[in-house]
């Protein structure tokens, strides 16, 4: 099925939207939530994985509020810096001071370049920061609920990564007319919220994601006991960013069976 993959504006917002072409529309959607380092590569050919299952799906890009990236999170200042983190061992990626002693041995001005786009992307990561960037989810909501005719009064889900999986679990909390919300290594949202939470939740999770793992039961009590519905699988072997084929944690076994039950989560929940 051909897909059609395109950059959009909606109000004052961008964002990166895929379609299958010859479904007959309006289709169900899904929001597609950017890991900490935006809409990319990697986050567009999800995007459009997901339009080829039947779905329109939309990558808001949450890093352009008026719809322009600042400098330091623009696409060549992410790529520059991914390809230096994604060069390192795990173990230095890890430790903040040895991780900032690798990257105190660039030439300046590279160093001083990618430390401020490192900054500036994860200054969004931590108790109570992601709610900043929960407005540019609930604008690609209403855009994709009451504006765009391809999905306007259709269902709507979100499926997160990284710091999308907090994000996808935190949308659930704060939209009452969202149909699914899907968790890969995501952070739970705080336990006071999830009497709030508006769909069933699915998470994925590596057994080896050792700061996740540790939170994970507090927040299925918690689920369990506000009655929400929590579907988890855990992937021995696996780690944080199990799904990203792009980089040096991709495990596929894990990747391969979190997308089907995904999609099979998705069949559940938005379909007509």
């Amino acid at each position: 099925m051909a897909i059609i993959g395109e950059w959009i504006s909606y109000g004052d917002s961008i964002g990166y939207l895929a379609l299958p072409d010859r479904a007959q529309k309006p289709l169900p959607a899904v929001i597609v939530i950017q890991e900490v380092w935006g809409v990319e590569d990697h986050i567009e050919d999800v995007t459009r994985r997901i339009a080829a299952a039947g779905y329109a799906a939309l990558a808001p890009d949450l890093y352009a509020p008026g719809g322009r990236r600042p400098e330091a999170l623009s696409r060549e200042r992410v790529a520059e810096t991914m390809a230096l983190m994604g060069a390192m061992a795990p173990a230095t990626r890890a430790d903040p001071k040895a991780r900032e002693a690798e990257l105190a041995k660039l030439p300046s001005p590279q160093a001083e370049r990618v430390a401020a786009t490192f900054a500036a992307a994860f200054s969004f990561v931590g108790p109570g920061r992601l709610d900043a960037l929960l407005p540019g989810l609930r604008s690609a909501f209403r855009h994709l609920r009451t504006e765009n005719p391809a999905t306007r009064g259709q269902r709507i889900g979100c499926v997160g990564f990284c710091m999308g999986g907090g994000l996808s679990a935190l949308l659930s909390c704060e939209e009452e007319e969202l149909s699914a919300a899907a968790i890969y290594y995501g952070s739970a949202p705080p336990t006071e919220r999830i009497a709030k939470v508006a769909c069933p939740l699915i998470g994925f999770y590596g057994a080896n994601d050792a700061r996740l793992m540790a939170g994970l039961p507090v927040f299925e009590a918690a689920m369990s006991g506000a009655g929400k519905s929590f579907e988890k699988h855990i992937y021995e072997g696996a780690g944080h960013a199990f799904l990203n084929d792009t980089g040096p944690a991709y495990e596929v076994k894990a990747a391969r069976d979190s997308w089907s039950r995904l999609l099979g989560f998705f069949a559940r929940t938005l379909s007509p």
